[in-house]
């Protein structure tokens, strides 16, 4: 097991280090001048050629890679072509709302989860299976946003229990924190907990099969029973697994969700970036992004071998 988790983490380095490289060479060959674009169009082109060398645009390509990969070893995600001031502040910031939003969210995906796909599997021709399989498969055809401005409308507008929007740091009271973040959570995790709950329910349907649980009945435990208490670990596997890649669906679909209840993340950090061209910080966020992604499939492989026995035996 140790070595598995050692080489998942050597690999999680390189690709950290592969999605630097990208997001700065993809970023660096996009067509257009932001020196242009900083300045306008009726600038001269003397005025364009200073700003290029102010902003470090006119060194070789690989030059300004290695620069910016040197100073990521020391935790400097470059200086804005637009404030200049440095990125790494803003972004981290900006990244600590959208994380505690997507973690919020995928909570919110996993109880939703367990209640519907557990009902669909291990009732599937009963009514409340039957409505538990219906409620995921209308969550998942719903978008995110369209779920946010409903719940706005309801819990907000309508009986006035929630804000409608904004963000309230958790150093600055929990209960306002709470209060605000409750309503983008849901909205942010009701379609993820639907998708999950698909996989688990065929997955419960699996292990409802198997010979170690027809032993739990057989001694006299019931069909829940024998499934919470023997049965829900290997169940749970392949939704781990599939977690990994709804934490990248939820870290997109928060960028949505901040537009609509107005929070400060890192999408609306990206919006304002793209709109001014500043591409400094569009490489940072999108390598904040990748690594928080990385970072999460590193954990998913490690928990799936602490959860599932056959892995740690085959390593």
């Amino acid at each position: 097991m140790f070595t598995r988790i050692v080489r998942r983490v050597v690999a999680f380095a390189l690709s950290a280090l592969a999605a630097a490289v990208l997001a700065f060479l993809l970023l660096a060959v996009l067509p257009g001048d932001v020196a242009r674009a900083q300045l306008g169009i009726d600038a001269s082109d003397a005025d364009v050629a200073r700003l290029r060398a102010q902003l470090g645009l006119d060194r070789p390509l690989l030059v300004r890679l290695g620069d910016w990969l040197g100073g990521l070893l020391h935790g400097d995600l470059g200086t804005s072509y637009a404030t200049q001031t440095p990125v790494a502040p803003q972004v981290l910031d900006a990244a600590q709302v959208t994380l505690i939003l997507v973690l919020a969210g995928l909570l919110v995906a996993w109880a939703i989860a367990l209640v519907l796909g557990t009902l669909a599997g291990m009732r599937p021709h009963r009514p409340e299976g039957v409505v538990a399989g219906l409620v995921a498969q209308v969550g998942i055809s719903v978008p995110s946003f369209l779920a946010g401005l409903l719940l706005v409308i309801v819990f907000a507008v309508r009986l006035g229990w929630l804000p409608a929007g904004g963000w309230t740091a958790p150093a600055d009271g929990v209960s306002d924190f709470l209060a605000h973040l409750a309503l983008p959570a849901l909205a942010l995790g009701l379609v993820h907990g639907s998708v999950l709950a698909r996989w688990l329910r065929g997955s419960v349907r699996d292990v409802a099969h198997e010979d170690f649980l027809r032993t739990a009945r057989a001694v006299g435990l019931t069909a829940g029973q024998a499934m919470w208490r023997h049965g829900m670990r290997s169940a749970l596997v392949p939704v781990i697994a599939a977690s990994g890649v709804e934490f990248a669906s939820l870290v997109i679909g928060a960028v949505v969700i901040e537009q609509v209840f107005v929070i400060p993340g890192l999408g609306s950090l990206l919006l304002r970036a793209v709109g001014t061209r500043d591409l400094a910080m569009i490489q940072a966020i999108v390598l904040v992004v990748v690594v928080l992604v990385l970072l999460v499939n590193l954990l998913v492989d490690v928990l799936q071998a602490i959860v599932d026995p056959r892995l740690r035996e085959r390593a």
